[in-house]
């Protein structure tokens, strides 16, 4: 996944975003392939809300 994310921000898998999206906005990005997964729903989590 950290090849497929752009310089200063965070990456984050569907599964991850499941976890968090109560606590952070974060926006889809679409499917990526992801190493050993295959295509992968990802999302940006927002800046406003990393400390």
């Amino acid at each position: 996944m950290e090849q497929n994310s752009e310089a200063g921000k965070i990456n984050i898998s569907e599964n991850t975003y499941e976890l968090v999206k109560d606590k952070f906005d974060c926006t889809y990005r679409g499917k990526i392939e992801a190493k050993h997964k295959g295509m992968v729903n990802m999302y940006f989590v927002e800046p406003e809300h990393i400390s």
